[in-house]
């Protein structure tokens, strides 16, 4: 009973998201050359279709899971496919593609991974292939530097950045080894005044994977990914041990870090400066930065319309700052809409993991989640000044077939969860209460 309601649900707002995604982009085409698409037909049929195939591998192998993540997610990808090609027509044909790919890659997710449990058992199968798939972009001739940032591989005709799959493989060999040693890691061994800590020695492994997000950082200049390793890694050391003290160690640790990062590299030197004045370089460094500020203000509260603003100004519209491109277009209030959907899909998976019976289920779920939260932290505070700017992607929204394949493996992965939540202990997951 429950998966069927939970299914007919999901079929609603599928159908709903595709028509927003069609008017959106009827209103687009309008905006820029005052006629209606030729295809805006096949194009409903097309989304109808995908999210459709989606959805019936859903009611057949994740019958009873949540009903609202893939809505949420399609829609979001679907406002971002609007702005993609309302940038480039040549970037929609690809993020079309990659589109279909990443639901090819929830499907299959969905197909291999009957129990999220079994995954526990490869703990350092996880740990060694998530740290080699961050190292990956160093290795000589495969490695390939674009925009100051080493973090694309390219093996054959074949470019990508491991580093958006690493974090998923991160998340489970965190949570599986946090699981295992929480209670350990919850005595306290040594007193430093009011912190206590325990024994150094049980941190090991997980160390080994945070320090080598430093190393992203400091030989692939890589930012965003390193700050979003970091707050994965804290997030889900907390959550296991529910130890304050961690947060507190944590939190101190990145501020030395950030300090010494923006001192010794000149890379971060020169985002920490364009955070604080991006006019001091508006046709240099800052120009990227100024351009959104004024696509911010020029949107104003209702936005200029879908296909009456200029977002091609801003270099990289269609990926690190789509966001900017939405806010023109749509306003605040658009913009809003964007972020109001981020907070349920993060709010879906928080009920997750809140639902979730197993403990590695229950610090899978809420890792998973703490990637898209802390991901569109980063790129929307980015975009608005409200942090420094780093190079990761909107997930869903913005350009990138490495974001939009992992982005939907790690839905498939939370769609897993939510099912054998609901379908209870030991049960079969393709088959709903």
């Amino acid at each position: 009973m429950i998966g069927s309601l939970r299914r007919t649900t999901e079929l609603g707002l599928v159908v709903l998201g595709a028509l927003i995604t069609v008017g959106l982009y009827t209103l687009a085409s309008l905006g820029t050359t005052a006629s209606i698409p030729a295809n805006v037909g096949p194009f409903l049929g097309i989304i109808l279709g995908l999210f459709g195939i989606a959805h019936v591998a859903t009611r057949r192998l994740a019958p009873a899971a949540d009903g609202t993540l893939l809505p949420i997610a399609g829609l979001l990808n679907g406002v971002g496919y609007v702005f993609i090609a309302r940038l480039d027509e040549d970037l929609a044909a690809l993020q079309a593609t990659w589109t279909a790919v990443g639901i090819g890659a929830y499907i299959l997710t969905l197909v291999v991974v009957r129990r999220t449990r079994d995954l526990e058992q490869y703990r350092y199968t996880f740990m060694l292939v998530g740290l080699g798939l961050l190292l990956l972009p160093l290795v000589p001739g495969v490695g390939r530097t674009i925009n100051g940032a080493r973090i694309w591989v390219s093996i054959g005709p074949a470019n990508f950045q491991p580093g958006e799959f690493a974090k998923i493989v991160l998340a489970v060999f965190f949570a599986s080894y946090l699981i295992e040693k929480r209670e350990i890691l919850r005595i306290a061994a040594h007193r430093f005044g009011p912190i206590s800590l325990p024994d150094l020695k049980h941190f090991g492994p997980v160390v080994l994977a945070w320090g080598t997000s430093l190393v992203v950082m400091i030989a692939e200049r890589d930012l965003g990914s390193s700050l979003l390793f970091f707050a994965l890694f804290l997030a889900m050391l907390w959550i296991a041990t529910e130890r304050l003290s961690y947060l507190a160690i944590g939190f101190a640790m990145f501020a030395v870090g950030a300090v010494f990062a923006a001192m010794s590299f000149s890379h971060v030197g020169a985002r920490v400066d364009v955070w604080l004045d991006p006019w001091s370089d508006s046709r240099g460094a800052g120009y990227q930065v100024v351009e959104a500020q004024y696509a911010l203000a020029w949107g104003g509260v209702t936005g200029t319309g879908p296909g009456l603003g200029n977002p091609g100004k801003i270099p990289a519209a269609e990926s690190d700052f789509i966001f900017a491109a939405v806010a023109e277009e749509l306003g605040l209030l658009g913009a809003t809409a964007v972020l109001v959907a981020f907070i349920l899909l993060v709010g879906a998976g928080l009920r997750t993991a809140l639902r979730a019976e197993s403990p590695f289920d229950k610090l899978l779920a809420a890792g998973l989640t703490t990637i898209i939260g802390v991901q569109s932290f980063i790129i929307i505070g980015g975009v608005i000044r409200l942090v420094p700017l780093t190079g990761v992607t909107l997930p869903f929204v913005s350009y990138g077939g490495s974001s939009l394949i992992a982005n939907y493996v790690l839905l498939g992965l939370l769609m897993r969860i939510s099912n054998s939540e609901a379908a209870g202990p030991g049960a079969d997951p393709t088959i709903a209460r």
